[in-house]
């Protein structure tokens, strides 16, 4: 008996972050011809450290790249609460047992960077990588998506994904002009790297300011130490700031951190020389749509969770999972492929995204420097008492959620058009 191959489709991946090269993988693992269009002008190996949870450490397993991202995890025993002299109030260790929930830091912590270099490397002899390219627009037919790229050249796919983060052109393009979907929690965050000095350890450091703000040190390697500032503020002057240019981002930040106490001063010191700075508002991206004829969205140009779900990267990786599951099982039929992809990955959606409560933010970012002393005390009983450690563990999203990873054949398309080429890398 002879069994038909399936169709080998033609993907166009708008991103080269985490969630387009997990999606590619699966694609040239099927057989399907996979671009990846990535607007910088190299590999974006950069960005702060992220952890994977739950469904998402089985995405990772199951791509067989699990003992390479252990070799890479960054060493972080736990979360520690100081105050402004730096005097620990209090800590909640990791989860180390391997069974169970995480609690505030995973077992799985990794610099963004690293994972990225992961997925470039188990993935870059079979899928095509084009850097300094971005999808300036396209154009669909029932048959074919029509890509117009920003060095003038036009190219046709049978799919066109856009995994271009919460800021996402294509998600605009497919929507109706004017739709809102960024859910707002009030909070905006920058981070950036600063020399590492004798007195950091590996345990995150976490500090609250009043004026509802926080400060948060972490390390990751023998040379370097993050550096977060974390705002509570509703204005249009703090929304609007991540768009104005990185000078006026720092001088933002600077102004209103200056006279927060604890490592303040350094950390301000540290922008100017900093091999990145990047600042955004914490916020969810949520819409009823992810998809519009041969146009389909993917991780936080999706469904971006927020820092504070601590689902966001593992996110990208299950979207990655399903959508190339579905798209793998019927390359013919793209319409019901990428209605299951929405019916299938929604309800994981929902959860992650449902664990971010505002209110409950708010309680750590208090604006009165009484109420950031009792916050304070507040903490170091009930660390002596562990309780944030099962409280945590209580109201993480993570491994034996309700949403149950499936389970695609992993078998080849049909060749004849065409197999996943080789690699090229393309500067535009």
């Amino acid at each position: 008996m002879v069994t038909k191959q399936k169709k080998s489709l033609k993907v166009l991946v708008a991103g080269g972050g985490v969630a387009g090269p997990a999606l590619a993988f699966w694609l040239a693992r099927a057989g399907h011809r996979v671009t990846v269009a990535e607007r910088y002008p190299a590999l974006r190996a950069t960005g702060a450290q992220v952890d994977l949870r739950g469904q998402g450490i089985e995405a990772i397993t199951a791509m067989g790249l699990l003992d390479e991202v252990r070799a890479h995890l960054v060493a972080e025993p736990g979360v520690a609460f100081v105050n402004g002299s730096g005097r620990r109030l209090g800590a909640i260790m990791a989860n180390t047992s391997g069974q169970g929930k995480q609690t505030l830091t995973s077992e799985f912590e990794i610099m963004r960077g690293d994972l990225v270099r992961i997925l470039h490397d188990a993935t870059k002899e079979d899928v095509e990588y084009r850097f300094g390219l971005t999808v300036e627009g396209f154009d669909q037919t029932q048959d074919e998506v029509v890509a117009h790229f920003s060095d003038g050249s036009d190219e046709t796919f049978d799919l066109l994904v856009g995994a271009d983060g919460q800021g996402s052109r294509i998600r605009r393009d497919i929507l109706p002009e004017g739709t809102d979907v960024y859910w707002r929690t009030g909070l905006h965050m920058a981070y950036w790297f600063v020399p590492r000095v004798a007195s950091d350890t590996d345990v995150r450091e976490t500090y609250a300011a009043p004026g509802g703000r926080q400060i948060m040190r972490r390390s990751h390697n023998a040379t370097e130490t993050q550096a977060y500032f974390i705002l509570r503020d509703s204005s249009d002057e703090a929304s609007a700031v991540h768009r104005a240019p990185i000078e006026d981002q720092q001088r933002f930040w600077a102004d209103r951190f200056r006279d927060a106490g604890w490592q303040t001063q350094r950390f301000v010191d540290g922008m100017a020389e900093a091999p990145f700075f990047y600042s955004q508002e914490v916020l969810q991206v949520r819409t009823d749509t992810w998809s519009n004829g041969r146009v389909v969205l993917l991780g936080d140009a999706a469904h971006c969770a927020s820092p504070y779900s601590g689902m966001g990267i593992s996110g990208g990786l299950v979207g990655a999972y399903v959508l190339a599951g579905e798209l793998t099982a019927t390359p013919d039929d793209l319409e019901g492929a990428l209605a299951r992809y929405d019916s299938t990955l929604r309800p994981f959606v929902d959860e992650i995204q449902a664990a971010v409560k505002p209110r409950l933010l708010a309680f750590g970012f208090p604006r009165p420097r009484i109420a950031v002393a009792a916050l304070q005390a507040a903490f170091a009983v009930a660390c002596a008492l562990r309780i944030p450690e099962r409280i945590a563990a209580r109201a993480t999203t993570d491994r034996g959620g309700a949403w149950a990873l499936p389970r695609y054949e992993q078998g080849r398309a049909d060749t004849s058009t065409g197999r996943a080429r080789p690699a090229t890398t393309r500067t535009a």
